[in-house]
């Protein structure tokens, strides 16, 4: 209660005025104290004249005040800035004073103000520090009644070099956190055992249970730019082990203004432990092939189409029409777009698999590009619909393709995924069709240039896992992985989404480019990490539970088959995909079956048809596992 009425005081009494009064009797109490330093720390001497100096002294230290401002300071988030500020007055101050002794001294204006030079210098050391000590002092008294003795976090910042300084800086100004910070931790041994602003830096192979628990550690804070992604996942890890909350501070590229704020420190997340460094890609060559062009993005509403229209959006186009069937999911990306100040976009409710509606807006808005990122891709649920796979995936995508054609679209570009390569699953096997298919066109089309993108799974898209396991941990668990063992690539959205309008400017058309997504990551270990990043432990709180793989799933996914290898490009994270030659008219002529008689086959011929088309495709897991033996007797 006491310490609420006391903030409100300083807060509302605390003005410049008050600083400035209390800076001027600093300065008169400087030069009592300057004279008992004279005379060998003792009040002996003749204090007849300093009813003459002291008003002189108040009205020169107003008026260098007056001149140089240092009261208009905010005193409790007082820095060097303010503390050169002092300086400087009190110098212009003791200047004032040495030229009005000189004068007085000659002309005998003023009786009783000659002032020895010696107590002038010292008063001129003394005024200095007492001014600058007295504003540390305040600031460090602000900060202690302002923090809750209740919410104090005892925290430890990984990494005593620049940015784990600044990290420091930051947090000692913004009170609000209520850290106390403890100690840095380093892994560089020439810094062990040293301080920074008597912080100590301790050993980070030290930090262990029984040094977290005598200094009752709650959090660390990691605190170093450039740091290899591999490095990272072990540190968290490492950490997370210990049950400590684990932050990040952002790469400096992020910094406000050039300067790290305390609520840009972040709890890590999965997208920070990828194990790689994310993608950051900045070609003026994308903006300029895309300004002032009318560009489509199918499944505009997805989680790659809507990044994809976020991110075309920012650019300086004629139009960006969004296409979707999903009219919620549209409506809510409308609505972000303009509460962005977007206004170079319209919304169109609609369905690719409906080739008059399709055409309808091609002839109404005539694209130069298409971004065709509309599909199916959920795996154990395509499998039990081939239909409606084949319908969306190869159905769906041959006609926005032959249109494209039709209406001479500069460039398509087409989402595909790393479960078109070996598929085996239905829905890996129809995107496989629509690259060949996609592949087709693009050596009878002189106008189109045709793009195909293959990458893995995307970071929190609709159905990764990510999301499931959010929703697992907010239940109480458990965590379902169907195989202890399975792995996945893994890109964050945005990372995906740039790439994508990358490889749209390359190439002249047929090309699949793939993207370098690093390691496979294993995601029972991901899991793991994610009970850890929302403070539970693995499996006391939560458990994960192994649930079998499922129809069509398989452990390893693959960014190249056996019979493909790469060709380099200009950007090291994307690569060409050198196919093995098809017989192109054949494949297509089995693609124009398929679609034109999809309404009329059964299952299981549909799938027939498509591992005729894709020789490559072996259900695994799946009841279509029948068919492969049947195949390979229509195939010989």
């Amino acid at each position: 209660m006491i310490r609420t009425l006391f903030l409100k005081a300083l807060n509302k009494y605390a003005s410049k005025w008050l600083v400035l009064l209390v800076d001027i009797l600093l300065v008169c109490f400087s030069f009592l104290v300057a004279y008992a330093v004279r005379f060998n720390v003792s009040l002996n001497f003749d204090t007849s004249n300093l009813k003459y100096q002291l008003p002189v002294i108040i009205v020169l230290s107003l008026i260098s005040f007056l001149i140089v401002g240092s009261y208009k300071g905010v005193i409790r988030h007082t820095g060097t800035k303010d503390a050169f500020n002092v300086f400087f007055g009190v110098t212009i101050y003791s200047f004032f004073v040495s030229f009005l002794v000189v004068v007085n001294q000659f002309l005998g204006v003023y009786k009783g103000f000659t002032i020895p030079k010696s107590i002038i210098l010292i008063h001129y050391l003394v005024s200095v520090f007492t001014l600058i000590i007295s504003r540390y002092i305040f600031k460090a008294f602000y900060e202690v009644i302002s923090t809750d003795l209740k919410t104090i976090t005892n925290v430890l910042i990984y990494g005593a070099g620049d940015s784990g300084i600044v990290t420091y800086g930051a947090l000692n100004r913004e009170r609000g956190n209520s850290y106390d910070i403890l100690g840095f931790i380093d892994d560089d041994l020439n810094k062990i055992n040293k301080k920074i602003d008597r912080i100590k830096i301790y050993n980070s192979a030290k930090v262990n249970k029984a040094f977290i628990e005598k200094y009752n550690i709650s959090e660390i804070i990691i605190s170093i730019q450039n740091i290899k992604p591999s490095r990272l996942l072990q540190i968290t890890d490492d950490l997370l082990k210990l049950n400590l909350k684990v932050k990040i501070v952002p790469p400096l590229t992020q910094w406000i203004d050039g300067d790290l704020k305390a609520n840009q420190i972040k709890q890590i997340n999965i997208d920070d432990l990828l194990g790689r460094q994310q993608i950051f890609i900045d070609n003026p060559i994308v903006k300029r092939q895309v300004n002032n062009n009318v560009i489509f993005v199918t499944g505009a509403a997805g989680s790659i189409g809507s990044e994809i229209s976020r991110q075309l959006a920012n650019c300086d186009l004629k139009l960006l029409v969004l296409i979707d069937q999903a009219e919620s999911s549209l409506y809510d990306l409308q609505q972000e777009l303009i509460n962005n100040s977007k206004k170079n976009f319209t919304p169109i409710v609609a369905d690719v698999r409906d080739v008059k509606r399709m055409k309808e807006i091609f002839e109404q808005y005539r694209p130069e590009k298409v971004f065709h990122a509309a599909a199916y891709k959920h795996v154990p649920l395509m499998e039990q619909s081939p239909y409606e796979a084949v319908k969306v995936n190869v159905i769906g995508t041959k006609h926005i393709a032959d249109l494209s054609v039709a209406y001479g679209v500069d460039r398509f570009v087409m989402v595909s995924t790393d479960k078109a390569v070996n598929p085996t699953n239905v829905m890996g096997a129809t995107k496989r069709v629509a690259e060949k298919y996609i592949t087709c066109l693009s050596k009878e089309s002189s106008k189109t240039k045709f793009t195909i993108t293959r990458f893995g799974n995307v970071l929190g898209s609709n159905g990764s896992v990510i999301p499931l396991f959010k929703k697992q941990i907010e239940n109480g668990g458990p965590l379902t992985v169907t195989h202890k063992d399975i792995t996945r690539f893994f890109m964050t959205i945005p990372e995906a989404c740039r790439l994508v309008l990358e490889a749209g400017t390359m190439g002249e058309g047929g090309e699949i480019y793939i993207f370098d997504m690093g390691k496979s990551v294993k995601i029972f270990d991901m899991a793991k990490r994610m009970i850890s990043l929302s403070g539970l432990k693995y499996p006391d709180d939560i458990d994960i539970e192994i649930t079998g793989l499922r129809p069509g799933e398989k452990l390893y996914e693959e960014l190249l088959s056996n019979k493909e290898n790469t060709m380099k490009t200009y950007h090291k994270k994307i690569m060409i995909a050198k196919t093995t030659e098809f017989d192109y008219l054949q494949a297509k002529q089995q693609i124009d079956y398929v679609t034109n008689n999809n309404h009329i086959l059964t299952n299981n011929d549909i799938v027939l048809n498509l591992k005729l088309l894709v020789p490559e495709f072996i259900s695994n897991n799946s009841k279509f596992e029948k068919l492969d033996n049947k195949k390979k007797i229509l195939s010989s």
